[in-house]
């Protein structure tokens, strides 16, 4: 058994012993249901006071506060969230505008209905296993429907549009009518971009057709604010887009970075992608990530690009062919086999010996302004083939005709 599992077991018959029960509660049980491997086990504690949870804790191991007001704890060493039920109020625009009420005696129905999604607000008895379904989750998870819990509750957490979206994609799921309605109200514009951006990562990392997240924010009425740059695509460059983020999924996991790769085939259509880029992410890698492989991304299927200049240009050559697979619409198996036998060559060029600065000092050289100048001519004579011996005379050459001294 999953250590997790079996240390929830043992809180929930600590908890069983004080009079209280124990539930597996959110995606956790939904994911069980659909079959679907989670790591993450939350579970909620009902029936007993904070105090008696909190001595519980401290007689298993060592507790750990995740958020006291919030009733959330956990368990050194295990990945267990244990939380008390709560209600929540809005009380501003901010994602952290709520005002939290702990309630342990508060009830299994009322405590799901903060949930957002009836399939999130499925409960399962840790210790007998009996599902607590209190707004047909199963039959929405049957059915492959998302639907809201309770519109007063759903509305005050403009994420949930975004998550709508997410796990659209991620499942394949329909967006029931009235949650699509209620999401287009939704002031997404207050939300921080570092939370815009997790289920953005999730869908383009978890989704096998990750288009549907961008479909369902498109008929939210959505897609403008954080995403205008793909509203603003024509509907057949939109459709390539949507086409080429879908073939990307398929190959993300050979990535070096499959977030960053998935971004760039998000950009694919985007004519200067900077300010998408920059309204999601403050990291300059994934920036200049995303702008190369937009630059270079074509050239790998042209008739004859000089491989080792395009690799060595490519912040990951890699990536950038796995990119230009993802733009192909149908499958090229002699181009792969000779993107990869040209990805080799310069792979194994680079392991070769090749003029640096310290060769030039040895040769005489003083570093000086020219010394950059120098060294790139060095490194694409490398780049050609040159034997490092012939290209270090080669650039003594060069660096005589610049000094016009006789360094040989």
């Amino acid at each position: 058994m999953d250590k997790n599992i079996e240390m929830a077991h043992t809180v929930a018959q600590a908890v069983a012993s004080h009079g209280g029960q124990t539930y597996y509660v959110g995606g956790f049980v939904r994911d069980r249901l659909m079959g679907i491997d989670n790591k993450d086990v939350d579970i909620e504690v009902h029936g007993i006071t904070p105090e008696t949870l909190a001595e519980i804790l401290d007689s298993l191991g060592e507790r750990v506060t995740m958020g006291a007001s919030f009733g959330v704890y956990g368990l050194k060493h295990y990945d267990l969230d244990i939380a008390m039920p709560r209600s929540e109020r809005t009380t501003g625009h901010g994602h952290r505008d709520f005002e939290v009420s702990v309630d342990p005696f508060l009830g299994v129905e009322k405590a799901a209905q903060r949930r957002d999604f009836t399939i999130n607000s499925l409960m399962e008895n840790v210790l007998t296993g009996e599902i607590v379904d209190s707004f047909g989750g199963r039959e929405d998870l049957k059915n492959g429907i998302l639907r809201f819990v309770s519109p007063e509750t759903f509305i005050e957490d403009p994420l949930r549009a975004l998550r709508a979206a997410q796990f659209a994609s991620r499942f394949e799921f329909a967006v029931d009518k009235r949650t699509v309605k209620l999401c287009s109200i939704m002031e997404i514009q207050y939300l921080p971009f570092e939370r815009i951006t997790g289920e953005l990562e999730k869908a383009l990392i978890k989704a096998k057709k990750p288009s549907i997240f961008f479909e369902v924010l498109k008929e939210m009425e959505l897609l403008d604010y954080w995403f205008s740059e793909i509203s603003a695509l024509s509907a057949d460059a939109r459709a390539h887009t949507m086409a080429v983020l879908d073939r990307a999924a398929s190959v993300r996991a050979e990535a070096k970075s499959p977030f960053f790769f998935m971004l760039a085939a998000l950009c694919t259509d985007i004519g200067q992608p900077e300010a998408l880029i920059d309204r999601l992410s403050n990291e300059k890698e994934l920036r200049d990530y995303v702008l190369n492989m937009k630059e270079l991304a074509d050239v790998p299927d042209s008739s004859s690009p000089d491989w080792n200049f395009l690799f060595d240009k490519s912040v990951c050559p890699a990536d950038l062919l796995l990119l230009s697979k993802a733009l192909r619409e149908g499958e090229n198996a002699l181009l792969e086999k000779k993107q990869k036998e040209k990805l080799f060559e310069y792979e194994e060029l680079m392991k070769r010996p090749q003029v640096m600065g310290r060769d030039l000092i040895a040769a005489g050289l003083k570093p000086d302004r020219s010394f950059s100048s120098l060294l790139a001519y060095a490194h694409e004579l490398h780049l050609r083939g040159v034997e490092k011996d012939e290209a270090l005379k080669m650039t003594l050459k060069k660096a005589e005709e610049l000094s016009g001294l006789n360094i040989m």
